[in-house]
């Protein structure tokens, strides 16, 4: 029983160098967006920036308005967009279509950063999201039924009054965030070292490894796969990287997992969001997961024809 706390112990321990230096580079990263988020809204630029789509969106089955409803979700969670919804006069089919582009493409500055700092393109990664969600939606606007009802919830969007007042809600809602990422990347830190300490890890990534195998994933991507699925990329960040530095995955899976997690990540708390507000669960997660189990397998494609093409030009040069 010793032997075992002072595991426990020794796994806490070395959580906290590791766990502030992650907590440090994320909130270097959102403190200064959402901040700059806070300014565009507050002046009436973001409104300007989606009067632009306006024509794109009308497209996929929705209004002008609603596009600030997705510029919003390009710089922050999935809260600010969900509470922009509620001030538009939609119905549900629109929203469940919204929805869907904001599960994928929700905190895409910060999260694509995290994807970057595990070994991907940072545009690459940004692009996709962004391309993916209109593909997704455009699926949807073909797939829905014409009436699913109306929206569930309904507010008045918040008017500051002066500079002063939005920087005061600002700096509130920001300490409070650096809080919260502080408290759950430690904890996840912990949680990391004592499962591998313990080699539950090992028993994770086995018990997942036939369905990563499914979305054409390696074995050892699992553990990562499954803390993005629960956590989202924002929170799991702090295992994601420690993962790939410690060698625990080599960079080309965890580029391979990336595609599939730019689409399809935080199925539980995301989804859950949308399906208090009377989404349809069904709607919002099924195209996520079909969407990455294609570009994964896509992605595979690609690389074995330039893998076949590099040693078949390989051949050709060699001397006879």
């Amino acid at each position: 029983m010793t032997n075992f706390f002072s595991r426990i112990f020794d796994s806490t321990k070395r959580a906290f160098p590791k766990a502030g230096k992650t907590t440090w580079w994320l909130l270097k990263i959102i403190i200064p967006i959402s901040l700059l988020v806070s300014i565009l809204q507050y002046t009436g630029i973001i409104n300007l920036m989606a009067n632009y789509l306006t024509p794109l969106f009308s497209v996929i089955g929705l209004p002008g308005e609603s596009a600030i409803v997705f510029i919003s979700s390009l710089f922050l969670s999935l809260y600010a967009p969900i509470a922009i919804m509620a001030t538009l006069q939609l119905e549900m089919r629109e929203i469940t279509i919204l929805a869907l582009m904001c599960l994928i493409t929700h905190n895409m500055f910060v999260e694509t950063a995290i994807q970057q700092k595990t070994g991907s393109s940072y545009m690459i990664m940004f692009l996709l999201r962004v391309v993916m969600s209109f593909v997704g939606a455009a699926l949807l606007n073909w797939l829905l039924p014409t009436d699913l009802g109306k929206s569930v919830v309904n507010e008045t969007a918040v008017v500051y009054t002066n500079a002063g007042e939005m920087l005061l809600h600002w700096m509130k809602g920001a300490g409070g965030l650096a809080l919260k990422i502080t408290l759950i990347i430690t904890g996840l830190m912990i949680l990391q070292n004592i499962l591998r300490d313990f080699k539950i890890l090992d028993f994770l990534s086995a018990s997942f490894a036939p369905l990563m195998k499914i979305f054409g994933l390696s074995e050892r991507s699992s553990f990562m796969w499954f803390v993005a699925q629960i956590l989202g990329l924002t929170y799991g960040a702090a295992v994601m990287i420690e993962e790939v530095d410690n060698n625990e995955i080599s960079r080309e899976e965890a580029n391979l997992l990336n595609y599939h997690i730019a689409i399809n990540h935080s199925m539980l708390e995301d989804t859950l969001l949308f399906v208090a507000i009377g989404v349809p669960a069904l709607w919002i997660m099924t195209p996520r997961i079909v969407l990455a189990f294609l570009v994964v397998w896509l992605v595979r494609y690609i690389y074995q024809v330039k893998s076949r093409k590099s040693a078949k030009n390989i051949t050709h040069n060699l001397p006879i």
